[in-house]
């Protein structure tokens, strides 16, 4: 996908619909030329308001369907201003779920123009099944209690600390957000299952024995909907480190009222039970914990608490950022 990208919001209900193209605007926000928003759209990316025409004059190559919604599906009306944006130029890139050449008369003016459609979540590759083979270099998966709890803003923290610091590493997306902002990736979740541990193992290869692969997390061990696309992330990456993400404010898993969350130190032993299936030598260098629930001094009370609890460091990622879990690293 070439960048600068246009980011189009269409007319989200709320600001959360705009979680994809914010994570773009928030790590990659020299790509971003700016966002078109139709006349009830609830969402703004703080970025400049700018037609599609406008867009094309001043150098925008893909406009990235930057939203999520119920569904993944996209709304009739949208499909002019697809076009529209087609016809001025640009590639279209979507995260949603449908895809954007099952829409005929999006494929159709797509073969017409010459435009490249690109459905992020879905893969484009043949994978292979995991086969578990130990493999030069070093990576690092965060892995979470539950979902939506900042594995990709706590990896990314990472890749960009490491190479603050003049390391070797790359972020490695799995997730179609991470997917934007890395340029590539594999959307986890879109993966047959028995290939997930497979696509892992093509996501991060073989490389040289100082080199970082930052890997994406995906859902938690411990949520029914997600587990087993997390277990398939753990048996692929065979990751030499992991970091646990939590967010101490909920009082059950993402959108299932009955399920308790897990214990910390509960989460961690079976993370790395099913992590040394292919890295026996995997271990937990840190906890990134999302205080945004809290206050300054509650936060920091509670990563302290944490510190003293898991003999580890505890960051929070976006407030304190992750330069001791590196050092521990």
């Amino acid at each position: 996908m070439e960048h600068p990208y246009l980011m189009y919001l269409g007319d989200v209900p709320d600001q959360l619909g705009a979680k994809t193209a914010k994570g773009i605007v928030d790590w990659r926000p020299e790509w971003c030329l700016g966002q078109v928003r139709l006349a009830d759209c609830k969402a703004d990316l703080g970025i400049q308001d700018i037609s599609i025409a406008e867009a094309a004059k001043n150098g925008a190559k893909t406009m990235v369907i930057g939203i999520v919604n119920s569904g993944g599906f996209l709304p009739e009306h949208w499909v002019r201003d697809i076009i529209e944006a087609m016809e001025a130029g640009m590639d279209i890139a979507s995260g949603l779920h449908i895809r954007l050449g099952s829409i005929s008369e999006v494929k159709e003016a797509a073969e017409r123009l010459g435009r490249n459609l690109f459905d992020v979540r879905h893969p484009t590759q043949d994978l292979p099944t995991g086969k578990g083979t130990p493999r030069s270099g070093k990576r690092l998966l965060a892995v979470g209690t539950d979902c939506s709890v900042g594995k990709m803003y706590t990896a990314l923290a990472v890749e960009k600390e490491m190479k603050k610091r003049g390391m070797k590493a790359d972020f490695r997306a799995t997730g179609q957000t991470g997917i934007f902002i890395a340029g590539t990736g594999i959307s986890i979740d879109a993966v047959v299952a028995d290939f997930i541990s497979g696509a892992v193992e093509v996501l991060s290869p073989a490389n040289d024995e100082d080199h970082w692969d930052i890997i994406e997390g995906q859902g938690s061990l411990f949520h029914p909907s997600f587990a087993g696309v997390s277990l398939g992330l753990l048996h692929g990456s065979q990751a030499d480190a992991l970091i646990l993400c939590h967010e101490p404010t909920r009082t059950h898993m993402r959108g299932l009222p009955h399920q308790p969350l897990p214990d910390l130190k509960e989460c961690m032993e079976l993370n790395l039970t099913t992590a040394r299936l292919t890295n026996k030598d995997a271990k937990f260098v840190g906890v990134s914990v999302n205080t945004s629930g809290l206050s300054v001094a509650e936060g920091d009370a509670l990563l302290k608490k944490l510190e003293d609890e898991l003999g580890l460091p505890c960051v929070d990622a976006f407030r304190t950022g992750v330069a001791p879990i590196i050092d521990n690293l």
